[in-house]
């Protein structure tokens, strides 16, 4: 299965994201990440690492610009606002059968992720938890459906 987490930038939520899932370890899964608006080749944001350093969880990562190849290649696009879902769908056709923000997909009450974007650790640490939730039961979701 192939996974394209989208949110703004590409250098806080959607990487995290992608970290957080290929640290689960579940096979036959590519999990690829970028942003609406991303400058391409940047670095995830310093207190992006420094969370994910505490969770133990490795990480490299550049950032993306989003592009219809990468759309085409996924067989789920997860995003992290209704806002960033909506432009998926206007950037790309025939992709709304597999395009939904992450918290969505797994049944969240809340359909958006906080961005922690110029923000301290404490908030990232918070952005950290809402994905780290959403994540677990997307990784059971996908290993239930293997």
């Amino acid at each position: 299965m192939n996974i394209y987490f989208i949110c703004t930038g590409n250098t806080c939520r959607s990487p995290m994201a992608a970290m957080i899932l290929k640290n689960k370890n579940i096979e036959n899964l590519e999990v690829r990440s970028a942003g609406i608006y991303a400058q391409q080749g940047s670095a995830m944001s310093q207190n992006a690492q420094v969370v994910l350093n505490q969770n133990n969880i490795e990480h490299h990562h550049q950032s993306s610009l989003f592009n219809e190849q990468d759309a085409q290649w996924a067989d789920l696009i997860l995003t992290m606002t209704t806002a960033h879902k909506e432009m998926v769908l206007r950037l790309v056709d025939d992709v709304g059968h597999k395009t939904f923000t992450l918290n969505e997909y797994v049944g969240m009450d809340v359909q958006d992720i906080q961005d922690p974007y110029g923000g301290n650790v404490f908030v990232y640490e918070q952005t950290f938890e809402q994905l780290n939730a959403a994540i677990e039961k997307l990784a059971k979701k996908i290993r239930t459906e293997e």
